[in-house]
């Protein structure tokens, strides 16, 4: 239970890039909260500098971050007297020291999510790379035609790095291709495996025998760079690699020079180290890539959800009645 505050109070919501947060979700439970309207402001760039951070984030009570998109860490957490309450998009955010949060007495809950929309999105990536959509369609824009041969996806080999709500999602759409199923995590057992439709193999084996790998894990420090030069090498050369979990669990250097060298049939990412990706970053121009800005939860259903959750998140916490902690 969380005391009722006083309002007026002043909100941030952080990395609004397409300028929806407003619109996804009807905010007037808190503008027009009945103890006094709360003032929302929307901030669409992003700003990683933890002193311009601070700057920014020092007159407000509560903040809404966007996933993982700004870190709110020990030192600017420390240095923000007035905030009381983070609420994040999604049940979890690693890059939130919540520990720090609760030494400064700052409330932090998140809100629900929807598998459904990363699934998808792996499939785009998958089918894009294995029938080179994006090359077909430039070449039809200059007078091309078929200028490629694509790849089949039924009767060859799925390799899921995870097989969790995502993971089993994918897995499905995977069977309905036709096409075999693997699975690997280190908590992952073969019933559990089965349940899913797919096959629990050692982590080895599905690198060396699978078409295509997608990877669908939490970043953590065990995943942390668990695809680096020795397991990209033991990907067949022409197999595919999708990741649209988090950039850091697949090494960008060795990455970058397995396709230098004609490693690996295609690569399509969602995520990456840093983001915004810079604009000279090389993945930009590696060969036989497919690169999209982090669009995995990106759709109108999940911001509906994701922004209703934060104006319950932050009524609630007006109200002073229990929220959902993360």
């Amino acid at each position: 239970m969380t005391a009722a505050y006083a309002c007026p109070v002043r909100i941030a919501v952080l990395d609004d890039y397409q300028g929806v947060a407003l619109t996804s979700a009807d905010w007037s439970p808190v503008t027009a909260h009945p103890t006094g309207p709360c003032a929302v402001d929307v901030f669409r760039d992003h700003v990683s500098q933890p002193d311009v951070l601070v700057a920014r984030l020092e007159p407000y009570d509560a903040v809404v971050v966007m996933r993982e998109r700004t870190p709110l860490t020990r030192e600017v957490l420390g240095r923000l007297p007035h905030l009381r309450l983070v609420v994040t998009t999604g049940r979890r955010n690693p890059s939130i020291d919540t520990a720090a949060a609760a030494e400064a007495g700052i409330t932090v809950c998140g809100t629900e999510s929807l598998a459904t929309a990363p699934a998808e999105l792996t499939w785009a990536l998958v089918l894009g790379l294995s029938r080179h959509v994006v090359l077909e369609a430039e070449a039809m824009r200059t007078g091309g035609w078929q200028t490629t041969v694509g790849r089949d996806l039924a009767g060859h080999t799925l390799g899921l790095l995870g097989l969790g709500r995502i993971g089993s999602q994918v897995a499905a759409v995977g069977r309905a291709f036709g096409m075999h199923v693997v699975a690997w995590s280190r908590s992952l057992t073969p019933e559990r495996a089965e349940a899913a439709g797919a096959r629990s193999v050692p982590f080895d084996e599905l690198l060396s025998s699978s078409d295509v790998v997608s990877v669908h894990l939490p970043l953590a420090d065990g995943t942390r760079g668990l695809l680096g030069e020795r397991e990209l090498s033991l990907m067949r050369p022409d197999a595919l690699l999708v990741n649209t979990s988090r950039g850091p669990i697949v090494d960008e250097a060795a990455l970058l020079a397995a396709l230098e060298r004609g490693h690996l049939g295609g690569v399509g990412l969602d995520v990456f180290d840093e983001e915004p990706l810079p604009a000279d970053h090389p993945l930009r121009t590696a060969p036989r890539t497919l690169l999209t800005p982090h669009l995995g939860y990106v759709t109108r259903d999940v911001y509906a959800t994701f922004f209703a959750g934060v104006v319950e998140d932050v009524t609630a916490y007006l109200d002073g009645v229990p929220i959902r902690l993360l």
